[in-house]
């Protein structure tokens, strides 16, 4: 890594031509890079991510996109030891390491499986079921998600310097979007390490991914409608974005997530002896401690029922007289140093602001003993417990990014549920408690200003992942004073990137349009059953229509008794005769699917490789005895799979009986071997 750090523009790597200020390690004060606030051209950038990246993300398919991000986690994971090494400089210990870069490359993963379990192999995304418009079916609309040709810009704090960047960048990727990355200058020489790695790797088309390691003064001014601009930071400096003019009248989509006085309550049923009081204590110093307490997702406020308050507060400072603060890579270090000296003084101020209407119980701002390092050169800080007095204003209010959290007691439940709203909305909360009528009031109470919810108690702590650690499938964001914004939840966060549409015509234009069948569209029959065919033949409409099948008194009871099910309804003339909804014997729906499927499946050795479910099964109308019945099959999707020799088919069944009555829906879905031209 060059001592000015680089930028990543055009194509190349760009080298500012001053020498630019230094960036301090946070153990020992040492220079570990410089960074210039003079950066390559920013309005360029923006322009080369649409024109070159854009367009070469948008020609892969979701499957192509996930797969990429997979093969990047596997790669970036074969240098942790490096950035592991530079990420202890920022004052990262190994753990908080792991919770930064392992998360970021989980999140890769986790982005990567989604894609493919999750999205069809193609290009747009199919949004709720066919909305028929005509009485005669032939107007109809359809929701879909489409790629935007824009950039995604993300601004991120110094906290996260990995996990910040690839949580941004994977859903981007999977949406379709290029992204240009902006990190906080304190830890930027981590994420350029990290982007170095990608870019030498070449698994990510060329114009998908460029650094800006300058400030980011510009970089909304060339942004329009298409582009969506993801803000990890201070409330302050996100109601600036907000007021850019491009934002503000120019339709440039703003993501943000700012300040959080996140809150853990403890429930009113737990005492000193129940394994959730020290389930309680446990994760409060885990949250003060892990990245000594510079976590958005970081435990601010403790609420706890008054009659445990010193209880409460004696069981945390016996927890962290453990603590030992020291240098990231030393041994026994159990919580390393913030990330730099001024920030250190940041939460120092906020610290002494807190005091006006709290008590200090335990900690001292001034002064910490360490290990490994000097306490003064490197930006050490003592863990800080307050305690509020009744009424305090100030710890619903100010938010010191560091190792502090205040206790802070409740009365009654209610009062537990206004406490934590004070907060005025935050990115998680979390509840300790056995009872469910605690949790349903608690979490009810307090959804409304929350993103994320974690009720912990004996039964999910084994598994638990813990507070303070946003996952890829959930959403991570809050509502209010925390910006307002969601990233992450799965598939959600890639649709976010994306632009929803409702499309309208004849179902054969809504099928050329989605590659998707539509009711009512065309259907193609042959001579070649469908099932013969691999994926290289079949197409989109192929079908095929079955021949009749009486259902007899007989099959149904024969399949009562076979089966077991002998619901009255099949059985019991006069019950069945009496019920409202079918006036007499009815077939088993599940009989009326076993026999469809003995109607369209052919028998013979093929290209269909397995039946691997059924999905939106409905029965319409009841089958009655002596009911002819007949079932039309049509390939409605088609989805090879990445690295395997089959795909996937989903086929659209309807049942009909003799008056040609829909009895039954459903989707078929099968495994279909691939032919010479898929392989």
């Amino acid at each position: 890594m060059s001592e000015v750090l680089e930028s990543y523009a055009l194509g190349s790597w760009f080298t500012p031509a001053d020498g630019g200020e230094p960036l301090a390690d946070a153990n020992t004060g040492e220079t570990v890079a410089r960074v210039s606030q003079n950066g390559p051209d920013v309005s360029a950038m923006v322009d080369y991510a649409r024109s070159v990246g854009g367009p070469a993300i948008r020609a892969l398919t979701f499957h192509q996109r996930a797969n990429l991000l997979k093969s990047l986690a596997q790669h970036l994971t074969g240098y942790k030891d490096e950035f592991y090494a530079l990420s202890h400089r920022t004052g990262a210990t190994r753990r908080d390491s792991a919770v930064d870069i392992d998360g970021g490359f989980g999140t890769l993963f986790g982005f990567s499986s989604k894609g493919r379990r999750e999205l069809p192999n193609s290009t747009v995304i199919l949004d709720g079921p066919l909305e028929r418009l005509s009485r005669g079916g032939t107007f109809v609309g359809q929701h879909v998600y489409t790629s935007r040709p824009g950039v995604a810009v993300q601004i991120n704090a110094f906290n996260f310097p990995v996990w910040g960047m690839l949580e941004k960048l994977a859903p981007a990727f999977l949406a379709g979007l290029p992204s240009i990355v902006k990190p906080a200058a304190q830890t930027a020489y981590l994420t350029e390490a990290v982007v170095r790695r990608t870019i030498e790797s070449g698994i990510l088309p060329e114009g998908s991914l460029q650094l800006l390691v300058a400030g980011h003064r510009g970089l909304l001014d060339d942004l329009g409608p298409q582009d969506i601009v993801g803000f990890t930071g201070s409330a302050a400096t996100g109601a600036l974005l907000r007021g850019h003019p491009n934002v503000v009248g120019g339709g440039t989509q703003l993501n943000v997530e700012a300040d959080s006085l996140n809150c853990s309550v403890l429930g009113p049923d737990v005492t000193a002896e129940d394994p959730e009081f020290d389930l309680y204590i446990k994760q409060v110093v885990t949250e003060m401690t892990v990245k000594a307490g510079q976590k958005c997702t970081a435990i601010r406020r403790v609420i706890v029922p008054e009659a445990m308050a010193d209880t409460v507060v004696e069981a945390l400072r016996a927890r962290l007289d453990k603590v030992v603060v020291g240098a990231a890579d030393h041994p026994d270090t159990r919580m390393g140093a913030l990330v730099s000296l001024a920030q250190r003084d940041e939460v120092r101020k906020a610290v002494e602001t807190l005091r006006t209407s709290c008590a200090l119980v335990y900690g001292d701002p001034d002064r910490v003993e360490v290990v490994g390092a000097d306490a003064e050169s490197g930006a050490f800080l003592s863990p800080i417990l307050l305690r509020a007095e009744p009424g305090a204003r100030e710890p619903h209010e100010v938010e010191a990014f560091g190792p502090v959290s205040t206790v802070i007691t409740y009365g009654a439940v209610a009062e537990a549920v206004e406490l934590a709203a004070r907060g005025r909305g935050s990115l998680v909360g979390s509840l300790v408690t056995h009872d469910p009528d605690v949790a349903r009031e608690v979490v009810l109470g307090v959804a409304p200003w929350h993103g994320r919810i974690l009720v912990l108690d004996r039964d999910d702590a084994g598994e638990s992942t813990g507070h303070g650690s946003p996952l890829p499938a959930l959403v991570h964001g809050g509502p209010g004073r925390a910006g307002g914004g969601e990233e992450l939840g799965g598939v959600r966060g890639v649709k976010h990137h994306m632009q929803r549409t409702a499309i309208q015509g004849s179902p054969d234009m809504l099928t050329a349009v989605t590659g998707h069948w539509t009711t009512g569209s065309r259907r193609t029959t042959g001579d070649v059953h469908p099932f013969r065919k691999n994926l290289a033949e079949l197409r989109i409409g192929d079908t095929i229509e079955s021949a009749e099948r009486a259902v007899t008194r007989a099959d149904i009871d024969h399949f009562a008794e076979f089966t077991g099910d002998t619901f009255y309804a099949h059985t019991d003339e006069e019950a069945a005769a009496a019920n409202p909804l079918f006036g007499g014997i009815v077939a088993h729906g599940y009989l009326v699917v076993s026999l469809a499927a003995g109607l369209f499946v052919d028998p013979a050795p093929g290209p269909v490789l397995a039946n691997f479910g059924v999905d939106h099964l409905r029965f319409l109308t009841p089958v009655k005895e002596d009911a002819v019945i007949k079932v039309t099959l049509t390939a409605k999707q088609i989805t090879p799979r990445t690295n395997a020799e089959y795909g996937e088919v989903r086929w659209d069944a309807v049942v009909t009986d003799q008056d040609g009555e829909a009895v039954a829906t459903y989707d078929v879905l099968t495994l279909v071997a691939k032919g010479d031209e898929e392989a």
